[in-house]
């Protein structure tokens, strides 16, 4: 059947306004595919050209500048053209595919639950396919075919002929990207969010912050009645949202993202990264959350280690801290006195500062300040290796019966591993240039020969005070 000029262009305008490819690109397909047809059917020999008129349609071919008649190619060679059109058409398809899509990396999508595929939900985005993986589903989540979906895309790739587009509904972006759109201000820049986290299912914690003053962050967010905020927990199915109020102090920060617990103080230490928060006892187990997961969100979202305990928990601690300070050996008249008023409350800091600042500020000699560092630094794993030992002989003695005996279980960082987590700090202060403990030991004697005295000597020394 000989196909008339008005015809091929009317196939080419159809399959441009139906797939998004570009014009151009496909008369260039179809000329390379009769191209490829004249060749079978003429052999290789003379030059051959095949072109389109892209105005009328009509099919031009030349062999050595005489023209040829593309109706009597024959039909294995026409064969030979469809197939290769057929082919230039959906590697074009397929460029024009991962093109766009590659453009609402970090966006949401809509799409309706198709099938699923070896625990993956198969994603109809209407010109193509997305992919939940089983790791990007919520647990809580259940889809039959046909539900609507609304799904962030983390990834594109070229699979061969197909364009694979990963869609993940965990990702903590996925949250920021709802508040994106019911909150207008965020869009608009007046609302920033500063920072999210999330386990799927269960809550998420996000930092709003406002560049004007007149307009409230978390009132933005929460909408007239709640309607803004009711819209993302809908969509998320119930999982629950912090709204925290972000701020450039961090102790304000903590004590917001620990909310709804109220914080009697916060002490940060910015040399360690870590904030002790000090609650009421009657706070201590919303402060942690169920099994630790407000503390836990807490410390990812601002980026601290986090220790909670109570105001007496707290007193014990400080007590302990600064017993310790008392007995270090060799210390002048006054000099740890002068470390607590000048904030040096526990032997941490102390390794913090350093030997040249030990000996700048305090008028140690250089051998007198590294053997301080070195001490405080074996006294720290000792303390560490002590607390692991009694923490590891009480809870295989028996398992905790109250929350109080729970909390001791949530890690300084919001994890559930305290006593692998101290050590590994501990560890990491003492490997900076650390040497080993026999070697401390005899540093230390050299500057003070009653090091190595009964316990009733340093009782004496922390008498002092």
């Amino acid at each position: 059947m000989e196909v008339t000029g008005t015809e091929l262009l009317r196939f080419i305008d159809s399959i441009h306004r139906e797939k998004g490819i570009s014009k151009e690109l496909l008369f260039e397909s179809i000329e390379q595919a009769l191209l490829t047809a004249s060749r079978k059917r003429f052999g290789p020999h003379g030059e051959l050209n095949v072109k389109i008129n892209r105005i009328s349609g009509d099919i031009e071919a030349y062999e050595d500048g005489k023209r040829m008649d593309p109706n009597t190619f024959g039909r294995i060679p026409a064969q030979t053209a469809k197939q290769i059109m057929i082919q230039k058409i959906r590697e074009a398809e397929r460029d024009v595919i991962y093109t766009d899509y590659e453009a609402k990396i970090d966006t949401l999508v809509n799409g309706t639950v198709q099938r699923f595929e070896k625990g993956s939900v198969v994603v109809n985005l209407g010109r193509t396919e997305g992919i939940v993986p089983r790791q990007e589903q919520v647990y809580s989540e259940q889809y039959r075919p046909g539900d609507r979906i609304r799904a962030y895309v983390v990834r594109v790739q070229k699979k061969g002929q197909k364009v694979l587009i990963t869609l993940s509904r965990t990702h903590p972006n996925l949250v920021k990207e709802l508040f994106t759109v019911e909150v207008p201000e965020i869009g608009d820049r007046i609302v920033e969010i500063k920072g999210i986290v999330r386990e799927p299912g269960h809550r998420t914690k996000i930092a709003v912050y406002s560049s004007d003053l007149k307009v409230d962050p978390i009132g933005a967010c929460v909408g007239v009645r709640g309607s803004r905020i009711r819209n993302i927990v809908e969509e998320l199915n119930g999982e629950k949202i912090d709204i925290v109020r972000w701020h450039d102090a961090q102790d304000l920060f903590i004590r917001n993202a620990l909310s709804p617990a109220e914080i009697s103080s916060v002490e940060i230490d910015k040399e360690t990264q870590r904030a002790r928060v000090i609650v009421p006892e009657d706070q201590l187990s919303l402060a942690i959350g169920k099994k630790g997961q407000n503390v836990r969100l807490t410390a990812k979202l601002t980026h601290w280690h986090i220790d909670i305990m109570t105001e007496e928990q707290a007193k014990k601690v400080r007590d302990i801290e600064r017993a310790e300070i008392y007995k270090i050996p060799n210390l002048a008249q006054g000099v740890a006195e002068r470390f607590l008023l000048a904030g040096l409350n526990n032997l941490k800091s102390i390794i913090y500062k350093g030997a040249d600042y030990m000996n700048t500020m305090y008028g140690l000699s250089d051998t007198e300040a590294v053997a301080l560092i070195d001490y405080c630094k074996q006294r720290e794993y000792e303390m560490a290796t002590e607390k692991t030992k009694s923490e590891t002989t009480s809870s295989a003695s028996a398992a905790p019966d109250s929350e109080r005996e729970a909390a001791a279980d949530v890690a300084h960082d919001g994890t559930s591993e305290p006593t692998a987590r101290a050590e590994d700090d501990v560890a990491a202060a003492v490997s900076e240039g650390a040497p080993e403990a026999d070697a401390v030991t005899e540093r230390i004697a050299v500057l003070n020969d009653e090091t190595a005295a009964p316990a009733g000597g340093e009782k004496s020394k922390g008498g002092k005070k």
